[in-house]
């Protein structure tokens, strides 16, 4: 299916995240050997697209300690997007409200093969987890209305609970959701996860939902990097599919602005 670029789009994120090994300690913490390096040699392939920096907080903690969680932060412009995170064992691509495919596959690719330049011991770099993950949300104010009859009615979704359960003064109108479901994928190999859950953007109630792709086993995985390009199309193939026609409809003529 051709990628839709909407005029209104309820994306909060798109995300693709990368995951390696990390050694561990006698004491059973994370530690990435040749992570000190790695944040200045990858700024200086990518600082011509990404010249801004970021310390963030994290940085301060022991690699050990902290685990696989990002420490630093490269963006096209201050306070902008898209951006670059990386940390030991962990790097992502993250983009928001400007967001089209033809762009953030371009920056996904390009992005792989900075960090696997840049890694000080490529032949050490072994990815354990590829991740193809979009955030969206739509205004709901799930307070006053039943989210179920939402997502039955506007995405085709049919959640119910016996009856019988509703009694003594319970309430079947949920007031809260989060709602996970995962299924085998052949192409890419993985798992397709989808999550919807009640939550807050920009200080309004709203339903998010996610829709995502992973690869996380020695079976799944493709030869990186020469292989990412023909997985992220195969997830993301999957993930458009995916949110195409769970808004079919209503919701497509409303974010399409017809």
């Amino acid at each position: 299916m051709p990628s839709e670029n909407l005029k209104y789009k309820p994306l909060v994120e798109a995300i693709l995240e990368v995951r390696w090994a990390v050694q561990r300690t006698p004491q059973g913490m994370a530690l990435d050997p040749h992570y000190k390096l790695l944040p200045g040699r990858l700024f200086d392939r990518i600082s011509g697209e990404y010249p801004v920096h970021e310390e963030l907080p994290t940085a301060g903690f022991p690699d050990e300690i902290i685990g696989q969680v990002v420490q630093h932060r490269f963006r096209v412009a201050s306070n902008a997007w898209p951006l670059i995170q990386v940390g030991p064992g962990v790097f992502t691509v993250n983009e928001t409200a400007d967001y089209t495919w033809a762009d953030f596959r371009a920056r996904c690719v390009a992005a792989v093969a900075s960090l696997f330049d840049a890694y000080p011991k490529r032949e050490d770099l072994k990815v354990q987890r590829l991740m193809l993950r979009y955030i969206d949300a739509e205004d709901f104010d799930h307070s006053s209305l039943d989210c179920l009859g939402f997502l039955k009615e506007k995405m085709k979704i049919d959640v119910s609970l016996p009856a019988a359960l509703f009694r003594d003064g319970v309430e079947s109108r949920p007031v809260s959701l989060n709602l996970h479901t995962s299924f085998a994928s052949q192409s890419p190999k993985g798992t397709v996860n989808v999550r919807f859950a009640t939550g807050q953007r920009e200080g309004k109630r709203v339903l998010l939902w996610e829709t995502m792709v992973q690869s996380a086993s020695p079976d799944e995985l493709p030869v990186m990097p020469d292989a990412f390009q023909s997985w992220v199309d195969a997830a993301h193939g999957i993930t458009h599919r995916w949110f195409m026609t769970l808004i079919d409809g209503e919701l497509k003529r409303k974010y399409s602005g017809v």
